[in-house]
């Protein structure tokens, strides 16, 4: 076979499209690159009505787009102007539709600014990767239960009214101590140098319990002193714990970061270091009345104790031990003389029941028992026969009222009469059983009467 009829191999094509080669070159940029900052001039800033913010960001040879979504400028102070020169923070990013790279904007702020700003940022987070903000490497501040510390150094500016606040603070709350003050700059180019020197020979010295690092408010450029490297690694190295009260409650340095505490103002950094001479003196007071209740409880708990032990001893003594023995002799002595006569009463009461029974079995008492059962019987059978006679008697007197209901005599009695014959005594009840010349009784209630039949 020619080798030219040999078919060529046709490997197949890995084929993008716009839109995938777009979000893979979104990908690459936002997966290798970080937060940037950059410094340019604001131009063709629009804010349309979904609250973005969109713009170029430029300089003398290049510019590139950016985009601020509202959540993101919600959060910033200004609102940037066409012309003027920002410091931005950002990453990047693709508009796949477009394939136009910008950058999305986090953060902006005025260029002058922004470079301390960022300045502070750089020295704050090497500090922090140091361990100089490290809780652990701080010192703890002195007790102040039982009162206010006794030297105290401050080290401000001699003719700041922080210096002036600080003292006014400390003799009103505790003027009991003693206060150095080491005069400094607190600001311009020599001021970092100072306030170090004098941190430094404040542990030279070791006359003071603690150091009050203060200074009143003002811009960060006023307060950028405080900001120095220089300065937070004296502070560092204190041996002496130290407050930093530097601006007002707003404002943060790298000193305040650095210091053992951070007061808002020097003032407060002033009474963080001193009780109040009325606190503290109700608190004496708390502490005397406590310690006199101690003594009394403690005194009342040994007197009572001492009662115990003499009650004890009482208790151990042969005479209390005596009299407690005749006690319980007399005691014995009426038990048993209660048990004899309870003894005696019972044999008593038995004593007499067997009397009585043995009198109750004697002849005489027998005969008298029965002639008394023979009393009581024949009173029963006269009051029997009594009774029997009363109601024979009763019935007797109804029959014989019964009787003389039916009887003739009655009907003699209301005027009628009996005629009988005189020879059998029969009774005449119709004309027919009379004749003449028979001789008749005429029966009447009251006797009789003869007559013959005409």
């Amino acid at each position: 076979m020619d080798l030219f009829d040999q078919q060529p191999v046709v490997r197949k094509r890995d084929i993008f499209s716009v839109s995938r080669l777009n979000r893979e070159v979104r990908g690459l940029l936002e997966g290798n690159f970080p937060l940037i900052w950059l410094e340019g001039e604001i131009s063709n800033f629009s804010a349309p009505g979904s609250g973005h913010w969109y713009f170029s960001l430029k300089d003398s040879k290049a510019q590139v787009r950016c985009a601020m979504f509202r959540n993101r400028n919600q959060r910033v102070q200004l609102r940037p102007k066409n012309g003027e020169k920002v410091l931005l923070r950002a990453r990047i990013s693709v508009y796949e539709p477009r394939g136009e790279y910008q950058l999305l904007a986090e953060h902006i702020e005025p260029a002058g600014q922004g470079d301390l700003q960022r300045r502070f940022e750089e020295l704050k987070a090497q500090l922090k990767n140091e361990g100089l903000f490290d809780p652990a490497n701080k010192f703890e501040l002195p007790d102040l239960s039982l009162g206010g510390l006794q030297r105290i150094a401050v080290i401000t500016s001699p003719t700041s009214a922080a210096v002036q606040d600080v003292i006014s603070v400390l003799g009103r709350r505790y003027p009991l101590s003693k206060v150095v003050v080491y005069p400094v700059l607190v600001q311009g180019d020599l001021a970092a140098h100072e306030i170090s020197q004098a941190l430094k020979q404040a542990n030279r010295r070791a006359d003071a319990d603690i150091i009050l690092l203060v200074r009143g408010g003002g811009s960060i450029e006023d307060l950028w002193a405080f900001n120095e490297e220089i300065v937070a690694r004296a502070i560092a190295d204190s041996q002496i714990p130290i407050i930093s009260g530097v601006g007002h409650e707003t404002d943060f340095t790298i000193a305040d970061f650095v210091a053992d505490r951070r007061a808002p103002t020097p003032s407060v950094a002033a009474e963080m270091v001193t009780p109040d001479q009325h606190e503290l003196l109700t608190h004496a007071r708390s502490l005397e009345a406590n310690l006199r209740n101690e003594i009394g409880s403690r005194i009342d708990t040994a007197a009572k104790h001492l009662v115990h032990i003499q009650r004890r001893l009482q208790l151990q003594h042969p005479k209390q031990r005596l009299e407690q023995k005749s006690q319980t002799l007399d005691e014995l002595s009426m038990r048993m003389q209660r048990s004899i006569r309870h003894r005696l009463s019972a044999l008593k009461q038995d004593f007499t029941s067997q009397q009585q029974a043995l009198l109750r079995q004697s002849p005489d008492m027998q005969l008298a028992n029965k002639q008394q059962q023979l009393h009581n019987s024949q009173q029963r059978l006269q009051q029997a026969m009594q009774k029997q006679l009363t109601n024979k008697r009763q019935k007797l007197a109804l029959a014989s009222r019964e009787l003389n209901v039916i009887s003739p005599l009655q009907t003699l009695e209301r005027g009628y009469a009996i005629a009988l014959h005189a020879e059998s005594g029969v009774a005449i009840k119709t004309p027919s059983d009379a004749k003449q010349g028979d001789r008749l009784n005429i029966k009447l209630a009251q006797g009789q009467v003869s007559a013959i039949v005409e």
